[in-house]
């Protein structure tokens, strides 16, 4: 009886055998399940409908432009110095005042001249005896009692004394300083008793009507611009206003570093509202009108590879009639459809001139085709998308932000 129990149990490697199959089976199971499950997660987000993405819109439109230009500039005085001193001397006397206006000639400054004065005196005794000998040795001359080569000597001696005489008095008038030209004095850079050497700045000057305005143009420029051309000039100390004026000079040279020219305006400026080295915006016009299609400018993507817009377009219509199955964004409470099914479709362009908030489409666009103004980066060709224009990006060729 022994014997026989012992035959019919199984054997230890039969018995590990069957083990190791079973958790093969098990794991193989789990395993199983797990790839059906995840494949079939991956096609449920393959399927999923994609959420539509909320834009606003803007039409392009077609407008007349004109040929413009605009460039940064300086405001330069048409004369504009520090004045100076030829002679050094003590200040004895000043006779302006800071920011005085002062017409040509106007004396400002005198320097202590005392003693080229008595030079000066000693100088004209000695010409007056100079003159003197010079006519007596001409009566001389003409009686033949004295040589010709003394005559010529005496009057040598004379012209001689007489021009020192006029150089003294010309080095006494370098001691009053005078205003060079009409303008609007600066800052007084002197004061009485002090020594100011030859060349020493005393008060600037400078001239304020008119005004030079100084820019510069690229050279594809260079036949557009022309002398008389009119100009308009803006300046932040000054919003709101603008001021004309027109092209007076050209420089006839390109700046081989920068490959720009130079362009000088001339500007009115009656009541001195301009001030030399003030930054000035400018524009003006280069020919007549032409019509062009605007956009926002923030309906532009621009890349290194070129500009692109998202042009908004109604989605196909699948062969059974019904919308795509990204639709199911677009349809309402009752699971109808809420209208046509927008998408955006990505479109290179080629872009001009820009005014104010508008940028020009020379190329890519057509006048009534919707683009979106915002939420660009959330944007891909064949998105789905709603309008929603409740608020609106600023398109405005003259934008005027309000100050809060």
């Amino acid at each position: 009886m022994a014997r026989h129990d012992t035959a019919r149990r199984p054997s230890t490697g039969k018995r590990m055998l069957l083990m190791l199959l079973l958790t093969a089976l098990v794991i193989g199971g789990v395993f199983a399940a797990k790839a059906f499950m995840d494949r079939g997660m991956n096609d449920f987000f393959d399927n999923m409908p994609e959420p539509a993405a909320s834009i606003s819109s803007f039409t392009a439109r077609a407008e007349r432009w004109s040929d413009s230009e605009e460039a940064i500039g300086t405001l330069v005085a048409v004369n504009g110095t520090d004045v100076t001193t030829e002679a050094g001397g003590v200040v004895s006397t000043i006779l302006f005042e800071a920011g005085q206006p002062v017409r040509s000639g106007t004396v400002l400054v005198r320097l202590n001249s005392a003693t080229e004065m008595a030079t000066l005196n000693a100088l004209e005794a000695a010409a007056k005896l100079a003159v003197v000998q010079r006519d007596r040795w001409r009566e001389l001359g003409r009686e033949q009692l004295v040589s010709q080569a003394e005559v010529e000597q005496r009057a040598t001696d004379a012209a001689s004394t007489l021009a020192t005489v006029e150089a003294q008095r010309a080095l006494i008038a370098q001691k009053t300083i005078r205003a060079p030209f009409d303008g609007i004095l600066g800052l007084r850079r002197v004061n009485l008793g002090q020594y100011v050497a030859p060349g020493e700045p005393i008060v600037s000057l400078q001239s304020m009507d008119p005004i030079y305005l100084d820019f510069s143009l690229p050279e594809q420029r260079m036949g557009q611009v022309l002398e008389g051309m009119p100009v308009r000039a803006t300046v932040d100390a000054l919003p709101g206003q603008t001021f004309a004026g027109r092209v007076t000079a050209l420089e006839p040279q390109v700046d081989t570093s920068t490959r720009n020219f130079r362009v000088q305006a001339t500007l009115p400026n009656p009541d001195s509202n301009l001030r030399p080295g003030t930054f000035a915006k400018v524009g003006f016009d280069l020919g007549g009108e032409r019509s062009v299609v605007v956009i926002p400018q923030t309906a532009i993507s621009f890349n290194p590879y070129g500009n692109a817009v998202y042009v908004i377009q109604e989605a196909p219509v699948s062969p059974a009639g019904a919308p795509p199955a990204a639709a199911a964004a677009g349809r309402g409470p009752d699971d109808t459809p809420a209208g046509p099914t927008l998408v955006v479709k990505q479109r290179f362009i080629r872009t001009g001139a820009t005014r104010g908030d508008l940028v020009a489409v020379t190329d890519g666009l057509k006048p009534g085709e919707r683009v979106a103004t915002s939420g660009l980066l959330k944007l891909r060709n064949d998105a789905v998308v709603t309008i929603n224009d409740t608020v609106q990006p600023t398109a405005s060729a003259t934008p005027t932000p309000e100050n809060r």
